[in-house]
């Protein structure tokens, strides 16, 4: 798999801009601030229709247009595939497969597979467990993008429960009716009642389905990842302790730490899920709904929903220690690019090479992990490097090579 040509429009920016790609290693050289991100988060949206950089699709379109496109031509077993994307912040995206019109932009997931390390990730090892869910998440959705359905459908369930418990917490003896009252009466009408406690067996019974089937998933992606990231990490940091990670669900635990819903355990909690083969949905499904039950009372106090795959993580182990807090920035900065290189070798080993994009990471890495990291992927179908001077691109990548400078990109070899 690769792109062959990258058309943007409006795009962060750039007001338009060609860029004609090919197999192999392709260097994008500049100062920083001149645009060779902006390139590389481009076919990352088109790959994931996200950012990796912001959490809104706002800030994607240039100061002063309305909306942004982006055109990706992906070549895949000598078949080419035109991708369009219209990027219309406070309205819906829209997105064309061949200039054909698709009934939703997430229809094209799939057609390009991605996997992008940029120094944002150092927060993989070391931020808040919701970064390492949104990597499990948007790795489930290159290897099968209906879970992408399956993670929106989680998270509206997740929405309207959350309303319904803010309501319900609001509603107890002593405490005063809030100002979401409106967001709350949205979830009852949909579950066609009024009474916040009669509803929410409904919304548990939907929560565990959609949850369940998140949870088997990832349960099954990090058994099957494991292995590619001790190796990677093995090879980029041979002197450091092993690496190692486990998933910690709180469908297991049915603990209510005191924090919020984005926040999930400390990684050096020794709960985890089941381990080996995936579990058994049905069987998830039950110990969901049950989790649920454990926890009703402490969330009817506090008005959140407290189990559940929005409040897991993933444990990153060196040794018997947990990365988080004991990792040195060295080994902090392996453990990343060992996660995004496993991503990347599991996908290939399921069939397909996808885009490896490389955004200033050499610049980070002494110089025997970077020979190492050039090893590592000069086999690579296609290999995306952006770097802010040419000495930071190993000799090992020579390959096509373009200056970005003001607003342009030009081929210099």
């Amino acid at each position: 798999m690769r792109v062959a040509h990258l058309s943007l429009t409006d795009f962060r920016s750039y007001s338009t801009v060609e860029l004609a790609l090919e197999p192999g290693v392709t260097a994008l050289v500049g100062p920083n601030g001149q645009g060779k991100t902006n390139l590389v988060e481009a076919l990352g949206y088109v790959a994931t229709l996200g950012s990796f950089r912001v959490a809104t699709d706002a800030p994607l379109v240039r100061q002063g247009a309305g909306r942004a496109v982006i055109r990706s031509v992906v070549v895949r077993d000598d078949r080419r595939a035109l991708v369009e994307l219209e990027i219309n912040p406070g309205r819906a995206n829209r997105a064309r497969l061949n200039r054909a019109p698709v009934p939703r932009p997430r229809d094209v997931l799939g057609l390009l597979r991605t996997v992008l390390f940029a120094p944002e990730d150092l927060a993989l090892v070391k931020g808040d467990p919701a970064e390492r869910r949104r990597f499990l998440d948007d790795l489930l959705v290159a290897r099968a993008p209906r879970f992408a359905g399956v993670r929106a459908d989680y998270e509206r369930v997740l929405k309207q429960r959350g309303a319904l418990l803010r309501t319900a917490a609001q509603s107890r003896p002593g405490r005063r009716r809030g100002a979401r009252r409106d967001e709350a009466d949205a979830a009852f009408a949909a579950a066609g009642a009024g009474d916040p406690l009669s509803t929410l067996e409904v919304w548990d019974a939907q929560l565990a389905r959609f949850g369940a089937e998140l949870l088997a998933a990832r349960l099954d992606l990090v058994e099957a990842l494991r292995p590619f990231v001790a190796r990677a990490y093995a090879t980029l940091a041979p002197s450091s302790a092993p690496a190692d990670m486990e998933y910690r669900a709180t469908t297991f635990t049915a603990q209510a730490e005191d924090e919020g819903p984005e926040h999930a355990t400390d990684q050096s909690s020794s709960s985890t899920g089941p381990r080996g083969p995936v579990a058994d949905r049905a069987a998830l499904e039950d110990a969901l709904r049950a989790a649920l039950l454990e926890v009703r009372q402490a969330e009817l106090e506090r008005g959140v929903t407290l189990v559940g795959p929005h409040r897991d993580d993933l444990l990153l182990r060196l040794g018997p220690l947990p990365a988080r807090g004991y990792a040195s920035h060295g080994e902090s900065w392996s453990f990343a690019l060992a996660l995004r290189l496993a991503a990347y070798d599991l996908l290939k080993a399921e069939g397909g090479d996808p885009v490896l994009i490389l955004d200033d990471v050499f610049a980070e890495l002494d110089a025997r992990r970077r020979r190492s990291l050039a090893e590592m992927v000069a086999s690579a179908e296609q290999v995306l490097i952006t770097a802010a001077v040419a000495e930071d691109v190993p000799e090992q990548l020579a390959g096509s090579w373009f200056d970005v400078a003001e607003g342009s990109v030009n081929r210099v070899r």
